[in-house]
């Protein structure tokens, strides 16, 4: 059960880690671009320490193609909540179709063969 758990939760924090080392810099554009980029290496170090084991141990239980379905899928709620509570960017309805046009996309991923 742990290896079907276990790599949600960290790709979850993962991302996190992710998204501020990508655009948390857009809260401040008074800082210098090379230091914002030295910055994100520094924070992308943590996501990757947390990436891979989740991609190690999820494999176990996972295909790649459910890895990487998933790891999409969690990064667009993640980046949903930073857009709204760290940019204070609003959502549209126009986002939340493409959100759930990408979640139906995820379904398939998971739902496995389709009869012909």
């Amino acid at each position: 059960m742990t290896a079907y758990v276990l790599p949600i939760g960290l790709l979850f924090v993962s991302n996190i880690f992710m998204t501020f080392a990508w655009y948390g810099h857009l809260g401040d554009l008074s800082r210098p671009t090379w230091l914002a980029i030295l910055l994100a290496w520094g924070i992308a170090f943590f996501e990757y320490c947390l990436a891979v084991p989740a991609n190690r141990i999820g494999h176990s239980v996972y295909s790649t193609a459910e890895l990487k379905t998933m790891q999409e899928v969690v990064t667009l709620v993640v980046f949903a909540g930073f857009a709204v509570f760290w940019l204070g960017e609003r959502l549209t309805v126009n986002h939340l179709v493409g959100f759930l046009l990408i979640a139906g996309g995820a379904f398939f991923i998971f739902k496995g063969p389709i009869a012909a």
